[in-house]
């Protein structure tokens, strides 16, 4: 029975955020969301890329046998084209972004991996995480320190161990699965996993309605919740591709491969001419085409980038804005300012650590925060998915978790040091990790005969270690 995808995709900026750094793809084979990082260093350069590098997949013949390998070829393509972007601008080290790619062939699909954006499946009415974070806080639950209730509001739950950074050691975990009509697909940036609850979302994807009502009401639930961050989402239904009802077969782009302008970034000139066609239509769209449909001479694809914007989300986000404004330039700015110096975050300053007290944001020419203590830890030192988080931000609780917080990040510089005096590939260790230390030397002793007499003979030593055995040593997250 011949099967299909009947998907639909949605990207919002957020109601915090300026630009957008998610990407997004659905077609008729091939759906894939990337959540970019590197701030406005070039997170949206990132996703966009490895969303562009991935595109023509969705046109090619490819039969179950051969979608792995073809899968898995395209992203490591992708992901050296990130590292090409980087070698051309220096301005954009530092960028990378997650992966979630679903590549189908008749009911077989690949699933291929890497970041904290989440996969979900739900079959028979029971949903169910298909993917593993590559993220600190679960490589906490791993360890058995924290439950995977705790990750869900662990303040470094954004940090993340794994992800496409250019590096020839990117590669993501890839999959097999077994499609069956009526199952019912996830994919989501951390926009939405990190601010709507586990339990909100399963009662929405087992809702009755279209994968468009689906994403929709997704998007609306983050934005309630104050969307701090960019919010993008695929929602896919496997049907019976040859009823009447059979789904549309235009592919949708959202997100920043939706509205990058050529010219101001170039797009990857990949072997998919679709790539090019992106950023063509998300140019038309921005010059006020009005019409939704697809230019008649373009490649039909249909750029759905933030969504149909409903009616609720614009009223959210105008009472947002009138709410700040009022705050801000009315009586109730003390307040607050008040509130926001009750929070903190971490940040680099002068290639140095940093502890801020108030929020990570300005309002016009207006900071937020201001520097609490510098520490001695180099941004240069730590691994580089630290970097990312540091150049984003990392928020926390309170003065306490910021102390901790430096801690972590001052064991993961000296593990990185160690790692690069060693000759060694920089990594995340676990909070146990302690320097190797060298093996002890035995020195033979000399036999007693020949000792005069009336000396006693000098014991035999034993081997004692020069300090605690290590615990640990640098692993891969």
């Amino acid at each position: 029975m011949p099967f299909a995808f009947h998907y639909a995709a949605r990207s919002d900026v957020g109601m915090v955020r300026s630009n957008n750094e998610d990407s997004a793809y659905a077609g008729p084979h091939l759906l894939a969301l990337a959540d970019g990082m590197g701030g406005h260093a070039g997170g949206d350069v990132a996703s966009s890329t490895v969303i562009a590098g991935l595109v023509s997949l969705d046109d090619e013949a490819l039969s179950g046998r051969d979608l792995s390998e073809a899968l898995l070829a395209r992203i490591l393509s992708a992901n050296a084209d990130i590292g090409n972007e980087v070698r051309s601008e220096p301005r954009l080290d530092g960028m990378g972004t997650t992966l979630i790619a679903m590549l189908r062939s008749g009911d077989k699909i690949v699933l291929a991996h890497i970041g904290d954006s989440r996969a979900f499946m739900v079959r028979d009415g029971v949903v169910t995480q298909v993917t593993k974070d590559h993220s600190f806080v679960q490589t906490l639950v791993d360890e058995g320190r924290i439950t995977a209730e705790e990750a869900q509001t662990h303040p470094q739950r954004s940090l993340v161990t794994r992800v496409l950074t250019g590096s020839v050691d990117d590669e993501p975990d890839l999959v097999v699965r077994q499609g069956r009509i009526g199952d019912r697909y996830l994919l989501a940036s951390d926009g939405l996993t990190d601010y709507v609850a586990r339990d909100t979302i399963d009662e929405v994807l087992t809702a009755p309605g279209s994968p468009a009502d689906c994403a929709d009401r997704l998007v609306a639930l983050a934005l309630r919740a104050g969307a701090p961050d960019n919010v993008t989402v695929i929602v896919s239904d496997i049907v019976d591709g040859t009823t009447d009802s059979a789904p549309p077969t235009q592919p949708q782009v959202v997100g920043a491969a939706a509205v990058r302008e050529k010219g101001t970034r170039p797009m990857p000139t990949t072997p998919a001419a679709k790539a090019a066609a992106l950023t063509q239509e998300a140019t038309r769209a921005a010059s006020g085409s009005g019409t939704d449909e697809p230019d008649a001479g373009g490649d039909g694809v249909t750029l759905a980038e933030e969504g149909p914007r409903s009616h609720g989300g614009t009223v959210l986000r105008l009472l947002a804005l009138i709410v700040v404004s009022a705050v801000v330039l009315a009586g109730g700015s003390y307040a607050a300012y008040a509130w926001s110096q009750q929070q903190y975050h971490l940040s680099g300053n002068d290639g140095v650590v940093t502890v801020y007290q108030g929020v990570n944001q300005t309002l016009g020419p207006i900071s937020l925060s201001r520097p609490l203590y510098t520490t001695t830890i180099a941004v240069d030192d730590l691994p580089p998915s630290y970097q990312s988080s540091l150049e984003q931000g990392i928020d926390v609780d309170d003065r306490a978790a910021a102390d901790a917080r430096v801690e972590d990040l001052r064991l993961q510089a000296t593990a990185c040091r160690w790692a690069r005096l060693n000759g060694e590939e920089c990594r995340t260790v676990p909070s146990t990790w302690t320097p190797p230390s060298p093996t002890p030397t035995l020195t033979p002793t000399p036999s007693p005969s020949g000792t005069p007499s009336g000396t006693t003979p000098a014991p035999t030593p034993t081997t004692t270690s020069r300090g605690p055995s290590p615990t640990g040593s640098p692993v891969t997250a």
